[in-house]
C-alpha cells in the first residue's frame, strides 16, 4: 500500500497512508497547524488557512482586522457575513444595514388649521446639524411638496402638537404620498383627542415608503381637526415637522 510523504523539514518527513474505504482521514500539514480533512463522500474539507498577517479563510467566512482599496472593487455580502472592521474607501450598501440619509424637518410658526397640507415655513433642523446624515442627499422641499434624494426604501415619521381652548376630539397629522406626482393619498396617519385643562394635545404617524422613482414618488403633510386649531410650529424645536430615514435599496 502506498503513503504520502510530507517533507516537514529538512531532517524529515510525515507518512499519511491513504483513506480508508470508510470514516475519515486526516491530514495535518507540520508547519502552519492548517488542517486538512476527507469524508467517507471523499469531500476535502479545510479547516482554516492563513493567507496573511491577520487574514484567515475557513468556515465558510474571510475574518480580517482591515480592508484597503476602492469600495468599487468590493462586492456586497451579507452584513451577518462580515467579521472585523472595513475602512479606506469602503462601506456597507444596500439591504438594512446601509442608512445613508438621515434628514428632518419642521415648520417654523404655528398655524391655526381644521385641514390643512403644511406649504409653508418648512426648514431643515439645525441644532445641532451634526446629527443629520446626508451623504446620499437630503430631502428637498417646494411649497410643502418632499422630493427625495434617491430611489430607495424610507422610514417617514411625522409628528404635530398644538392646543385650542375648549375640547378636542380628534386632532392630528397624516402623511400623504403620490407615485405620479399628481394624486396625493394619505396613507398613514396618527390622531388624539383632548377633554383635560389647557387642551394641548400630541399625534403621530409612520410609514414605509418605496421610492421607486424619484420623479413621481413624493410626498406631502397634512394637519387636520375638528375644528380651527393651532398647530405648533418652531425654528429650535421640534413640534410639527417630519424625519426621513432611508433604510436601503428599492
Amino acid at each position: 500500500m502506498s503513503k504520502i510523504r510530507l517533507h516537514g523539514s529538512s531532517s524529515g518527513y510525515t507518512e499519511i497512508a491513504p483513506v480508508a474505504a470508510s470514516g475519515n482521514n486526516t491530514l495535518t500539514l507540520p508547519n502552519d497547524g492548517t488542517i486538512i480533512s476527507q469524508d467517507s463522500n471523499g469531500a476535502i474539507g479545510v479547516t482554516s488557512i492563513t493567507v496573511g498577517t491577520g487574514v484567515t479563510i475557513g468556515d465558510g467566512r474571510v475574518t480580517c482586522s482591515t480592508l484597503h482599496g476602492s469600495a468599487a472593487n468590493c462586492t456586497q455580502i451579507p452584513a451577518a457575513n462580515i467579521v472585523g472592521v472595513c475602512t479606506a474607501g469602503f462601506e456597507r450598501t444596500g439591504g438594512f444595514g446601509g442608512i445613508t440619509m438621515c434628514d428632518q424637518w419642521r415648520i417654523t410658526s404655528s398655524l391655526s388649521a381644521s385641514n390643512s397640507y403644511l406649504t409653508a415655513n418648512w426648514e431643515r433642523t439645525d441644532n445641532p446639524s451634526s446629527d443629520i446624515l446626508l451623504s446620499g442627499g437630503g430631502m428637498t422641499e417646494s411649497s410643502g411638496v418632499f422630493t427625495f434624494p434617491s430611489t430607495g426604501i424610507y422610514l417617514i415619521l411625522a409628528t404635530t402638537r398644538g392646543n385650542r381652548s375648549s375640547n378636542v376630539s380628534y386632532a392630528g397629522i397624516q402623511i400623504e404620498p403620490t407615485t405620479n406626482n399628481s394624486s396625493y393619498t394619505n396613507m398613514a396617519d396618527g390622531f388624539d383627542s383632548v377633554s383635560n385643562n389647557n387642551y394641548y394635545f400630541h399625534a403621530s404617524a409612520q410609514l414605509i415608503f418605496d421610492v421607486s422613482d424619484t420623479s413621481t414618488h413624493k410626498m406631502k403633510i397634512k394637519v387636520a381637526a375638528d375644528g380651527d386649531t393651532n398647530f405648533s410650529g418652531d425654528s429650535t424645536v421640534q413640534m410639527t415637522g417630519a424625519t426621513f430615514i432611508r433604510l436601503g435599496d428599492t
